[in-house]
C-alpha cells in the first residue's frame, strides 16, 4: 500500500496538477493558434503569394520531370520537398507572432492587476492600545 499512497501523493502535488493543466490548454490553444494559422492567416499569405502552394515545390534527384509532388511520389523518384520547409518556417514565423501578441495581451493585463491601489491600511496595534489607553485615562 505505500507504493500507492506515494503515487497518490505526488500526483497530488500542486506542480503535477500545474503540468497536466498546462499541457491541456497548451493543447486546446494549439488548436486555437493551427486554426487561426491555417483558416485565417494562409489564406492571405496564398493571396499575397500569388496562390503559390509550397507544400507542392520539390526537386526530384533522379533528373526526371514531373508535373507534380503526386506524380514524382507514385514514381517512385526520390524527392526533396523543399516547400514543406518553407511552409514550416511561415507557419513558424506566424505562430510565434500569434503567440507574442497573446502573451503581451497577458503581461498588460497582469500589470494592470498589480497596479491597482492596495487598500489603506488600518491602525497597527500599537495604535489601536494607544488609542485605548487614552481612552482609559479620560
Amino acid at each position: 500500500m505505500g507504493f500507492f499512497a506515494d503515487f497518490k501523493a505526488s500526483l497530488m502535488k500542486g506542480d503535477v496538477l500545474s503540468l497536466a493543466t498546462a499541457v491541456v490548454i497548451g493543447g486546446a490553444f494549439g488548436k486555437i493558434v493551427g486554426s487561426a494559422v491555417d483558416d485565417v492567416i494562409m489564406p492571405v499569405v496564398g493571396l499575397i503569394t500569388g496562390g503559390i502552394d509550397f507544400t507542392q515545390k520539390f526537386i526530384t534527384l533522379d533528373g526526371n520531370s514531373y508535373d507534380n509532388l503526386a506524380a514524382a511520389k507514385t514514381a517512385g523518384a526520390a524527392v526533396i520537398t523543399y516547400g514543406n520547409l518553407v511552409q514550416a518556417i511561415i507557419n513558424f514565423v506566424i505562430i510565434s507572432f500569434f503567440i507574442f501578441v497573446v502573451l503581451r495581451a497577458a503581461e498588460k493585463a497582469k500589470k494592470k492587476e498589480e497596479a491597482a491601489p492596495a487598500a489603506p491600511a488600518g491602525p497597527t496595534q500599537e495604535e489601536l492600545l494607544t488609542q485605548i489607553r487614552d481612552l482609559l485615562k479620560k
